[in-house]
């Protein structure tokens, strides 16, 4: 049976947020931050997921142009430069071709505009055609995003090319009737919020209100659809505690190796098997 081709999309300004690639604190200790991307990386080449999918393209939005991302990226810089942190390291491959060869980027400069510009829509438009253009050329079976900091529109819309065939790794549970839902950029706050019996009403303040207690949040592995990660399951874990005096890397760090990881791959072999999605989540996410 031929080789899935799969096509991964993040934003660098999401993992340099997370760190990805470096030493981290916890507890008291040293931890290394593995981006979701690597831990893809090393499954395929180590485990039966390399038999069903063929990673073809790493793609980027991140725009060189904008102070804000050069800004929120920082030390890593646009590309791996010897001397400076990388997200990953900077020899891994994939199926034997280093994954540097493989990152391309496609920025997406509508958000240099006003988000009340006339012409955001358009500029907007014209980038998710770029988008599909290269999907296409790649002949993408599946485009799995990660920390994708921008909201696709026309890509995933009803009857569209790619309807279906881009997910996302989203790290909370996003299902709309469980207690432990958790969606949006900020998914994993909101959760250390939540284990302090808290909810954030209002992210430009930081204004909370009582909410009920929670021990526990995960990762949702799901279709894209036009709104914020509201797109159908089609697996979820929800493996990871939380204490109360975690950190919000320390969190992350957890949830990504509790959770978002076994997500990731299982999400992937399930799509391999020929299902479509889940009846139900993999510990208990309703």
């Amino acid at each position: 049976m031929a080789k899935k081709k799969l096509v991964y999309i993040w934003s660098f300004r999401n993992a340099a947020a997370d760190l990805a690639g470096q030493e981290i604190d916890y507890k008291g200790e040293r931890r290394y931050m593995m981006s979701p991307l690597e831990h893809l990386v090393m499954a395929l080449n180590d485990t039966p997921l390399g038999e069903a999918y063929s990673l073809q393209a790493v793609i980027n939005d991140d725009d060189e142009m904008s102070p804000a991302d050069r800004a929120k990226i920082g030390e890593y810089g646009f590309s791996c430069q010897s001397g400076q942190p990388w997200f990953y390291p900077p020899g891994l491959t994939v199926a034997g071709r280093p994954l540097n060869d493989l990152l391309c980027n496609i920025a997406s400069t509508y958000r240099r505009l006003p988000l009340t510009a006339a012409g955001r829509p358009a500029a907007k438009r014209l980038f998710e055609d770029r988008l599909l253009e290269k999907l296409l050329s790649l002949e993408a079976d599946l485009v799995v995003l990660d920390g994708l900091l921008v909201i696709l529109d026309a890509l995933v819309r009803p009857g569209a090319r790619m309807e279906r065939k881009i997910v996302n790794i989203h790290p909370g549970i996003t299902r709309p009737d469980s207690p432990y839902q958790r969606r949006g950029a900020y998914a994993t706050l909101d959760a250390l919020y939540g284990a302090r019996s808290q909810k954030v009403v209002d992210w430009n303040t930081l204004r909370t209100a009582p909410a009920p207690h929670i021990t526990r949040t995960g990762a949702s592995f799901h279709y894209v659809d036009n709104g914020i990660d509201s797109g159908e399951v089609i697996l979820d874990v929800l493996g990871t505690e939380i204490e109360p005096d975690d950190t919000i890397i320390e969190l992350r760090w957890k949830n990504f190796n509790h959770s978002l990881f076994p997500a990731l791959t299982q999400g992937l072999a399930h799509l391999a098997a020929g299902h479509q999605s889940a009846p139900g989540s993999n510990g208990s996410g309703t």
